[in-house]
Protein backbone atom coordinates (compact mmCIF):
# COMPACT_ATOMS: atom_id res chain seq x y z
CA UNK A 1 0.00 0.00 0.00
CA UNK A 2 1.46 2.98 -1.13
CA UNK A 3 2.57 5.49 1.83
CA UNK A 4 0.04 7.89 0.69
CA UNK A 5 -3.03 6.03 0.17
CA UNK A 6 -4.89 8.75 0.77
CA UNK A 7 -3.77 11.43 -1.79
CA UNK A 8 -4.34 14.09 0.66
CA UNK A 9 -0.57 15.07 0.49
CA UNK A 10 -0.23 18.49 -0.80
CA UNK A 11 -4.21 19.73 -0.40
CA UNK A 12 -5.40 21.79 1.74
CA UNK A 13 -8.85 21.49 3.73
CA UNK A 14 -10.43 23.77 6.08
CA UNK A 15 -11.79 22.37 9.41
CA UNK A 16 -14.91 23.84 11.16
CA UNK A 17 -16.06 23.34 14.58
CA UNK A 18 -12.60 22.45 16.73
CA UNK A 19 -13.79 23.08 20.21
CA UNK A 20 -11.19 20.97 21.82
CA UNK A 21 -9.15 17.53 22.00
CA UNK A 22 -12.10 15.55 22.26
CA UNK A 23 -13.34 17.30 19.11
CA UNK A 24 -14.11 15.23 15.67
CA UNK A 25 -13.03 17.88 14.11
CA UNK A 26 -9.51 17.73 15.97
CA UNK A 27 -9.27 14.25 15.01
CA UNK A 28 -9.95 14.64 11.84
CA UNK A 29 -7.26 17.34 11.41
CA UNK A 30 -4.66 15.12 13.08
CA UNK A 31 -5.37 12.21 10.36
CA UNK A 32 -5.52 14.97 7.86
CA UNK A 33 -2.13 16.64 8.66
CA UNK A 34 -0.47 13.18 9.08
CA UNK A 35 -1.09 12.42 5.46
CA UNK A 36 0.99 15.94 5.25
CA UNK A 37 -2.26 17.58 3.99
CA UNK A 38 -2.37 21.32 4.85
CA UNK A 39 -5.15 22.20 7.66
CA UNK A 40 -6.52 25.59 8.25
CA UNK A 41 -9.24 26.16 10.71
CA UNK A 42 -12.74 28.18 11.53
CA UNK A 43 -13.52 28.46 15.32
CA UNK A 44 -16.67 30.44 16.41
CA UNK A 45 -15.37 33.12 18.56
CA UNK A 46 -11.84 34.81 19.75
CA UNK A 47 -12.02 33.14 22.86
CA UNK A 48 -11.97 29.65 21.15
CA UNK A 49 -9.30 30.60 18.66
CA UNK A 50 -7.04 31.27 21.42
CA UNK A 51 -7.89 28.07 22.60
CA UNK A 52 -7.13 25.87 19.26
CA UNK A 53 -4.24 28.00 18.81
CA UNK A 54 -2.75 26.43 21.54
CA UNK A 55 -3.41 23.24 20.13
CA UNK A 56 -2.33 23.74 17.08
CA UNK A 57 0.42 25.87 17.72
CA UNK A 58 1.57 29.26 15.30
CA UNK A 59 1.56 27.65 11.76
CA UNK A 60 -1.81 26.94 10.64
CA UNK A 61 -4.47 29.90 10.26
CA UNK A 62 -7.49 29.88 12.79
CA UNK A 63 -10.26 32.13 11.48
CA UNK A 64 -12.97 32.98 13.06
CA UNK A 65 -16.75 32.91 11.87
CA UNK A 66 -19.91 32.54 13.99
CA UNK A 67 -22.20 31.16 11.54
CA UNK A 68 -25.32 32.55 12.76
CA UNK A 69 -24.06 36.29 11.44
CA UNK A 70 -24.20 35.96 7.50
CA UNK A 71 -21.74 38.99 7.47
CA UNK A 72 -19.18 36.86 9.49
CA UNK A 73 -19.59 33.87 6.91
CA UNK A 74 -19.36 36.51 3.68
CA UNK A 75 -15.69 37.83 6.06
CA UNK A 76 -14.36 33.96 6.29
CA UNK A 77 -14.58 33.61 2.24
CA UNK A 78 -12.26 36.69 2.16
CA UNK A 79 -10.10 35.25 4.78
CA UNK A 80 -9.74 31.76 3.66
CA UNK A 81 -9.20 33.37 -0.40
CA UNK A 82 -6.59 35.77 0.99
CA UNK A 83 -4.81 33.80 3.51
CA UNK A 84 -5.70 29.91 2.94
CA UNK A 85 -5.93 29.56 -0.93
CA UNK A 86 -7.92 27.28 -3.04
CA UNK A 87 -9.79 24.15 -0.78
CA UNK A 88 -9.53 20.72 -1.70
CA UNK A 89 -12.01 20.06 0.87
CA UNK A 90 -14.02 21.20 4.37
CA UNK A 91 -14.96 19.63 7.52
CA UNK A 92 -18.31 20.81 8.77
CA UNK A 93 -18.20 19.48 12.24
CA UNK A 94 -20.64 22.43 13.62
CA UNK A 95 -23.41 21.09 15.37
CA UNK A 96 -25.82 23.14 18.71
CA UNK A 97 -28.87 22.20 19.90
CA UNK A 98 -31.34 25.28 21.97
CA UNK A 99 -32.08 23.57 25.13
CA UNK A 100 -32.44 26.52 27.09
CA UNK A 101 -36.19 26.03 27.04
CA UNK A 102 -35.30 22.89 29.26
CA UNK A 103 -35.85 19.60 28.77
CA UNK A 104 -39.63 18.90 27.02
CA UNK A 105 -41.37 16.78 25.31
CA UNK A 106 -40.77 17.18 21.45
CA UNK A 107 -44.41 18.27 20.44
CA UNK A 108 -43.40 20.99 23.01
CA UNK A 109 -40.61 22.15 21.24
CA UNK A 110 -40.36 25.98 20.91
CA UNK A 111 -40.09 27.63 17.63
CA UNK A 112 -37.19 29.60 18.47
CA UNK A 113 -34.99 26.84 20.15
CA UNK A 114 -36.18 24.70 16.92
CA UNK A 115 -35.36 27.62 14.51
CA UNK A 116 -32.14 28.63 16.12
CA UNK A 117 -30.57 25.28 15.79
CA UNK A 118 -31.46 24.13 12.46
CA UNK A 119 -29.69 27.75 11.23
CA UNK A 120 -26.54 26.52 13.37
CA UNK A 121 -26.30 22.96 12.78
CA UNK A 122 -28.07 22.59 9.30
CA UNK A 123 -28.44 25.59 7.22
CA UNK A 124 -24.49 26.82 8.59
CA UNK A 125 -23.44 23.90 5.94
CA UNK A 126 -25.65 25.76 3.03
CA UNK A 127 -24.46 28.84 3.87
CA UNK A 128 -20.58 28.09 4.24
CA UNK A 129 -20.48 25.99 1.04
CA UNK A 130 -22.04 28.76 -0.96
CA UNK A 131 -19.78 31.17 0.00
CA UNK A 132 -16.78 28.97 -0.80
CA UNK A 133 -17.79 27.79 -4.00
CA UNK A 134 -15.32 29.86 -5.74
CA UNK A 135 -12.16 28.80 -3.67
CA UNK A 136 -13.35 24.75 -3.74
CA UNK A 137 -11.01 23.03 -6.30
CA UNK A 138 -13.07 21.81 -8.85
CA UNK A 139 -13.22 18.39 -7.21
CA UNK A 140 -13.18 19.23 -3.81
CA UNK A 141 -14.96 17.28 -0.94
CA UNK A 142 -17.16 18.43 1.79
CA UNK A 143 -18.51 16.50 4.39
CA UNK A 144 -20.32 16.85 7.33
CA UNK A 145 -20.85 15.09 10.80
CA UNK A 146 -24.45 13.54 11.26
CA UNK A 147 -25.58 10.99 13.43
CA UNK A 148 -26.33 7.09 12.61
CA UNK A 149 -29.97 7.31 12.58
CA UNK A 150 -32.54 10.23 12.38
CA UNK A 151 -35.56 7.58 12.63
CA UNK A 152 -35.06 5.85 16.07
CA UNK A 153 -36.58 8.20 18.59
CA UNK A 154 -34.61 9.13 21.89
CA UNK A 155 -36.03 11.63 23.86
CA UNK A 156 -33.34 12.95 25.04
CA UNK A 157 -31.84 13.84 21.75
CA UNK A 158 -35.04 15.38 20.99
CA UNK A 159 -35.54 18.35 17.94
CA UNK A 160 -31.47 17.73 17.33
CA UNK A 161 -32.55 14.40 15.14
CA UNK A 162 -34.88 16.13 12.48
CA UNK A 163 -32.42 18.65 12.62
CA UNK A 164 -29.84 16.34 11.52
CA UNK A 165 -32.40 14.93 9.28
CA UNK A 166 -32.61 18.41 7.46
CA UNK A 167 -28.74 18.12 7.33
CA UNK A 168 -28.79 14.37 5.47
CA UNK A 169 -31.24 15.74 3.12
CA UNK A 170 -29.04 19.06 2.40
CA UNK A 171 -26.44 16.90 1.00
CA UNK A 172 -28.19 15.41 -2.18
CA UNK A 173 -29.42 19.09 -3.16
CA UNK A 174 -25.76 20.46 -2.42
CA UNK A 175 -24.25 17.46 -4.60
CA UNK A 176 -27.28 18.45 -7.72
CA UNK A 177 -26.36 22.34 -7.49
CA UNK A 178 -22.97 22.00 -7.08
CA UNK A 179 -22.97 19.65 -10.38
CA UNK A 180 -23.96 22.07 -12.85
CA UNK A 181 -20.52 24.20 -12.51
CA UNK A 182 -18.48 21.59 -11.14
CA UNK A 183 -17.31 17.81 -9.27
CA UNK A 184 -17.56 18.88 -5.73
CA UNK A 185 -18.85 16.26 -3.67
CA UNK A 186 -20.80 16.68 -0.09
CA UNK A 187 -21.29 13.59 2.25
CA UNK A 188 -21.56 12.70 5.83
CA UNK A 189 -19.88 10.50 8.08
CA UNK A 190 -22.86 9.68 10.52
CA UNK A 191 -21.07 7.70 13.75
CA UNK A 192 -23.22 6.31 16.56
CA UNK A 193 -22.79 7.81 19.89
CA UNK A 194 -19.49 9.53 20.80
CA UNK A 195 -17.89 10.31 24.39
CA UNK A 196 -17.35 14.25 23.44
CA UNK A 197 -18.00 17.65 25.17
CA UNK A 198 -20.47 18.27 22.82
CA UNK A 199 -22.65 15.44 23.60
CA UNK A 200 -21.92 15.89 27.46
CA UNK A 201 -24.49 18.88 27.25
CA UNK A 202 -27.11 16.55 25.73
CA UNK A 203 -29.70 15.43 29.14
CA UNK A 204 -29.20 12.43 29.93
CA UNK A 205 -26.10 11.28 27.30
CA UNK A 206 -24.49 9.05 29.64
CA UNK A 207 -27.00 6.33 30.28
CA UNK A 208 -27.74 6.55 26.60
CA UNK A 209 -24.15 5.95 25.69
CA UNK A 210 -23.70 3.20 27.88
CA UNK A 211 -26.50 2.03 26.40
CA UNK A 212 -25.17 2.26 22.84
CA UNK A 213 -21.82 0.79 23.95
CA UNK A 214 -24.02 -2.65 25.05
CA UNK A 215 -25.39 -2.47 21.51
CA UNK A 216 -22.72 -3.04 19.29
CA UNK A 217 -22.13 -6.19 18.17
CA UNK A 218 -18.76 -5.88 19.92
CA UNK A 219 -19.46 -4.78 23.44
CA UNK A 220 -17.54 -1.54 22.79
CA UNK A 221 -18.67 1.63 22.04
CA UNK A 222 -17.51 3.43 18.94
CA UNK A 223 -14.37 5.39 19.46
CA UNK A 224 -14.21 9.58 17.86
CA UNK A 225 -10.86 8.31 16.14
CA UNK A 226 -12.93 5.72 14.35
CA UNK A 227 -15.27 8.36 13.10
CA UNK A 228 -12.40 10.73 12.31
CA UNK A 229 -10.84 7.86 10.19
CA UNK A 230 -14.15 7.86 8.22
CA UNK A 231 -14.19 11.76 7.57
CA UNK A 232 -10.83 12.19 6.26
CA UNK A 233 -11.53 8.93 3.96
CA UNK A 234 -14.78 10.80 2.79
CA UNK A 235 -12.55 14.26 2.20
CA UNK A 236 -9.60 12.21 0.06
CA UNK A 237 -9.62 11.17 -3.13
CA UNK A 238 -9.72 8.32 -2.59
CA UNK A 239 -13.73 8.29 -2.42
CA UNK A 240 -13.99 10.10 -4.94
CA UNK A 241 -17.01 7.95 -6.67
CA UNK A 242 -19.40 8.77 -3.37
CA UNK A 243 -21.34 11.49 -3.30
CA UNK A 244 -24.68 12.34 -1.01
CA UNK A 245 -23.83 9.42 1.02
CA UNK A 246 -24.21 9.03 4.47
CA UNK A 247 -20.91 6.32 6.02
CA UNK A 248 -22.60 4.77 9.04
CA UNK A 249 -20.01 4.22 11.93
CA UNK A 250 -22.20 2.34 14.72
CA UNK A 251 -19.82 -0.96 15.18
CA UNK A 252 -23.23 -2.46 14.41
CA UNK A 253 -25.37 -0.92 16.64
CA UNK A 254 -28.22 -1.12 14.18
CA UNK A 255 -27.83 -4.58 13.57
CA UNK A 256 -28.36 -5.82 17.23
CA UNK A 257 -31.19 -3.80 19.05
CA UNK A 258 -32.86 -7.21 19.06
CA UNK A 259 -30.11 -8.77 20.98
CA UNK A 260 -30.84 -11.44 23.39
CA UNK A 261 -29.77 -9.72 26.70
CA UNK A 262 -32.24 -6.49 25.44
CA UNK A 263 -35.14 -8.75 24.81
CA UNK A 264 -34.62 -10.85 27.68
CA UNK A 265 -33.84 -7.50 29.83
CA UNK A 266 -36.98 -6.03 28.69
CA UNK A 267 -39.18 -9.20 30.87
Amino acid sequence: MPADFLQLAGKTVLVCGVANRKSVAWHVARLLEEADCRVAYAVRSEARRDQVRKLVGDGPEVLVCDVEHEDQIARLAQDVAQRVGRLDGMLHSIAFADYQDGARPFHETTKRAFLRTVDISCFSLIALSNALKEIFQPQASVVTVSISTTTMASENYGFMAPVKAALDSSLAFLAKSFSQFSEVRFNAVAPGLLKTSASAGIPGYVDSYLYAERATLRGRAVQTQEAAAAAAFLLSPRSAGMNAQRLVVDAGMSTNYFDEQFVRGGH
